[in-house]
């Protein structure tokens, strides 16, 4: 085996304590910068079935489109990017590796970034940068562009000369996963007629769990986090969302993966995901709900509920619009956990090739 593979991949993991009663709390913000995240998960201890309230929030998550091998000079069509600046508006390239492949991603506020192999960038003839994540050698650059910027209105000098660009001298295309703000969809009808197309729901799993191994702490009263050692909450809730069984022998070849101790069994509990194009607007409203959710249990039936949010591995953006890179894993996502006093645990993470999450 490959000395490099034998290492565990790098992480940066910022940790936050704090209360959604803070008016200073940032969750709002922090979630609204990962703009491209396809899964959702969700885990309710001592919960066979989710309530109402909660499950129309697991099941009403806005759906998105796939284009099949639209051109990128559509997205600066006229009547589009009327569309992309009332705001709301977000897309990424579908199936498209982002260490080899040349990938494309429109965020919500506008900004339109592709991540270019080195022939692309001198074709494509358009000012960009090198990437952070080139190393030894300038194999791939970065282009960013404001589509709301007065110079890329229609007839502008920087509007014309990266549509020459992806007609003449570039002409790219990708499977494209598009997202728009609600009741949007009749504004990209022209755009969707001239191409292979579909509209999507999330899908949403769900699967009751039956004496799961737990760490005490998050089972105390009140819940004492694992603060001082979150990878290791953080390896299990992953493995309990991986359904990777925490309960192995020392000698086990399979699995080394093992709950935190102190740990206690719980008599059953609940595991949801939702994978898609989601928005952080239907998250923002599913993580209302489960606030809701904790604050009217009966006192010990809800101590603790937990979100996982991961954004695409091969996204040329990873938080804001900062430069994602891969090289080895990819990590890209939030985990929430919240209390009933309205306290939340918050971990944000990215591989060692991203800049440090907000």
């Amino acid at each position: 085996m490959s000395p490099d593979l034998e290492r565990t991949p790098r992480n940066l993991l910022v940790s936050e304590r704090s209360s959604f009663l803070d008016q200073k709390n940032r969750i709002s913000s922090q979630l609204d910068q990962l703009h491209f995240n396809y899964k959702v998960c969700v885990l309710l201890p001592e919960c066979s079935s989710a309530p109402s309230h909660l499950d129309s929030a697991l099941n009403t998550f806005s759906s998105f489109y796939l284009i099949r091998k639209l051109p990128l000079y559509e997205l600066l069509d006229t009547h589009f990017l009327e569309t992309v600046r009332h705001g709301g508006v977000s897309g990424l390239s579908y199936r498209t590796r982002l260490d080899e492949d040349n990938c494309v991603a429109l965020m919500p506020n506008g900004r339109l970034s592709l991540s270019l192999d080195k022939d692309s960038f001198e074709l494509l003839g358009v000012e960009g940068k090198p990437s952070r994540f080139n190393h030894r050698t300038k194999s791939r650059f970065v282009v960013c562009v404001d589509l709301t910027d007065s110079s890329m209105a229609p007839g502008g000098r920087g509007y014309q000369r990266l549509v020459t660009g992806l007609t003449s001298r570039l002409p790219l295309k990708t499977d494209f996963l598009m997202s728009l703000p609600a009741g949007g969809g009749a504004s990209v009808q022209a755009l969707l007629s001239r191409y292979d197309w579909s509209e999507h729901r999330p899908e949403v799993s769900s699967c009751s769990l039956t004496d799961l191994l737990c760490p005490a702490p998050l089972t105390s009263d009140p819940p004492a986090p694992l603060t001082s050692d979150p990878h290791r909450l953080l390896e299990w809730l992953g493995a309990v969302h991986a359904a990777v069984s925490c309960e192995n022998s020392s000698s086990s070849f399979l699995s080394s993966l093992v709950c935190p101790e102190p740990n206690k069994k719980l008599s059953h509990a609940l595991r949801v995901s939702v994978c898609g194009l989601l928005s952080h607007q239907d998250v923002q409203k599913l993580i209302q709900e489960i606030r809701v959710y904790l604050s009217v249990s009966p006192p010990g039936s809800a101590s603790w509920a937990s979100v996982t949010l991961h954004g695409f591995v091969d996204s040329p953006v990873s938080w804001g619009g900062e430069e994602h890179g891969v090289l080895r894993g990819g990590d890209n996502f939030l985990s929430l956990m919240m209390f009933p006093d309205q306290s939340y645990l918050l971990h944000l993470a990215t591989g060692a090739h991203d800049t440090c999450p907000p």
